[in-house]
């Protein structure tokens, strides 16, 4: 339908999400998709048998706005026995329609225009059109290539009185990093006396390998005064569709928080909340998750060992990185276009999560899908790049 309609676009340089693009051509191609981070696998049918059994039972209405007490006591429960304390199940939790959700707000509860809010790069995409949508402005702290380790000096050097919000993320999307209690406590230092609030991005929680511990906002109890911190079930349970997450937090901040969720979403979707309530009662479905996910790991890495992809290293989430530096020189986006058309495999280019562009011939597959989709994928790669003997 045409329209007359002049529109001063509010946010000219804004295109579609990366993922939606290469999911797009991907489809387009018939290319096997590792560039979204999504599962190509079911969660237990015994998840899918409790929400069905809840709607039955005429669970249907609205939830309270920040969530079905069933399912707050479960988050707290499971919070407690991970990292330590125990939030208030009134008043310091809320269930949110996934963790985009919550991110976008946090972000506008905290942030006002001038704000400025202190990001990690390659950053995910979702997180500076939220700070600009609310405008306040995005301040960039590049993760030092190729281990992606915070540079704690530039942060500090980064920090003004404008400064209203930091953004962590670990484990981190994109690159499989992770940060480190000691990690947190020169965060800590940084933000001591301030009245900076830390919104933590730990949607990848439970997946994180080789015997590495997670170091949540929650268990480091100077900066859990001052940080929401968020999670996803979507991530954890093999159910991304469903967008259901969770945010917790000090009161104080929960109330500002849920004064802006009241009138965005109000409330999230009621018989999944109960059905979570009830499958999180087994606290193995969430602690094996690591190892599940270390095999595909290691699988996937084991079916690139003869590419020449110089595979980085992966702690956690779902997501291996790869330098093709040794393969072409095209631009990583011009690379990962001609993958999906020409090899028949879709990847995520990392340039896309920096600012300025930044290309270090450096692409994102996605290994949370089912082993035969892992070995398809991998036999593209190696009859596109490996040369027979």
């Amino acid at each position: 339908m045409d329209s007359s309609i002049r529109i001063a676009s509010r946010f000219p340089e804004m295109g579609t999400t990366i993922f939606t693009v290469m999911s797009r051509l991907a489809a387009e191609c018939g290319a096997v998709n590792l560039s979204q981070g999504f599962p190509d696998f079911q969660a237990e049918p015994v998840l899918f048998e409790a929400m069905h059994r809840q709607m039955l039972a005429g669970r249907n209405q609205y939830a309270p706005m920040a969530g079905l007490p069933e399912l707050r006591q479960a988050i707290v429960d499971k919070v407690a026995a991970l990292y330590g304390p125990r939030f208030d199940v009134e008043s310091e939790v809320t269930v949110t329609a996934g963790a985009t959700q919550a991110i976008f707000t946090a972000i506008a509860a905290f942030v006002r225009p001038g704000d400025e809010v202190i990001v990690f790069e390659p950053v995910y995409d979702s997180y500076v059109p939220a700070i600009e949508t609310v405008g306040g402005k995005a301040v960039h702290a590049q993760l030092q290539f190729p281990d992606y380790a915070p540079d704690w000096a530039r942060v500090k050097a980064l920090i003004s009185p404008q400064t209203r919000m930091i953004i962590v993320n670990s484990p981190h999307n994109p690159t499989g990093s992770l940060l480190s209690a000691a990690d947190l406590d020169q965060l800590a230092e940084l933000v001591r006396g301030t009245d900076i609030v830390i919104l933590s991005d730990e949607v990848y929680e439970h997946i994180l390998f080789d015997g590495e511990q997670h170091a949540s906002l929650c268990g480091h109890p100077e900066l859990a005064q001052r940080s929401i911190v968020v999670s996803s079930f979507g991530k954890t349970y093999h159910i991304t569709g469903w967008k259901i997450g969770y945010v917790v937090g000090p009161a104080a901040l929960m109330a500002e928080f849920r004064k802006v969720h009241q009138f965005n979403v109000f409330t999230v979707h009621a018989p999944s909340q109960l059905a979570l309530a009830e499958y999180m009662q087994d606290a193995s479905r969430h602690l094996g998750l690591a190892a599940f996910y270390q095999e595909k790991r290691d699988f996937f890495r084991r079916l690139l060992a003869d590419t020449p992809f110089e595979l980085l290293p992966c702690r956690g989430t779902y997501f291996q990185l790869a330098s093709y530096a040794g393969l072409s020189d095209l631009p990583d986006r011009q690379f990962a276009e001609w993958m999906t058309r020409e090899v028949g495999v879709a990847v995520i280019p990392v340039s896309v999560f920096y600012a300025d562009g930044r290309d270090d011939r450096v692409v994102r597959f996605c290994f949370a899908k089912q082993e035969a989709t892992l070995r398809a994928a991998a036999e593209r790669l190696c009859k596109a790049f490996v040369k027979p003997r």
